[in-house]
């Protein structure tokens, strides 16, 4: 895609803002208290917001950093019994971007020795997104989200185990 393209793309979703500052001035036109009633609820979930995305950042830069798959490789190697688990589980909870570049990677680990149970424990947490806690926040709880998280964590370690002792050949 070319550069000039890009720049008319940025410009096109800028219609959305605008047409929502237009819509917001009806409305504050028509009914001032509806306006307010909803620029309210928006300051308010942003002051709840805010705290979590800058923790949830400063989380992604660090396994940015020091989470490579260099290092994952190594610790999946190296580790016996449930360490393997935890750190599938803990490996797949931080990965973050599309799936289809952790393919090659896990494809490598699992000509490495790698069973198919650590694979699959690694794919099953990556559901869990550190980027999107923030809005689970705001529609259910910390501790809806917290034992959902377990739930899964806990479901993928026993699906991998299924797996290992189906042994599925390819």
């Amino acid at each position: 895609m070319k550069i000039k393209d890009k720049l008319k793309e940025i410009q096109k979703s800028w219609y959305f803002l605008v047409a929502m500052i237009l819509i917001y001035s009806v409305v504050s036109f028509f009914n001032y208290e509806l306006f307010t009633s909803s620029l309210n609820f928006f300051v308010d979930i942003l002051i709840k917001i805010i705290p979590i995305f800058i923790f949830i950042f400063i989380l992604m830069v660090i396994t940015n950093l020091f989470v490579t798959p260099k290092f994952i490789l190594k610790y999946l190697e190296k580790d016996k019994g449930i360490k393997k688990w935890v750190f599938a589980v803990i490996g797949g909870v931080l990965s973050s971007g599309p799936i289809y570049m952790w393919y090659p990677l896990l494809a490598d680990l699992k000509e490495k020795g790698i069973s198919d149970g650590l694979i699959s424990c690694f794919l099953y947490n990556r559901a869990i997104k550190i980027p999107l806690l923030p809005l689970m926040v705001v529609y259910f709880s910390w501790k809806y989200i917290i034992i959902l998280a377990f739930v899964m964590m806990f479901a993928s370690v026993i699906q991998g185990i299924i797996i290992n002792k189906m042994k599925i050949k390819n």
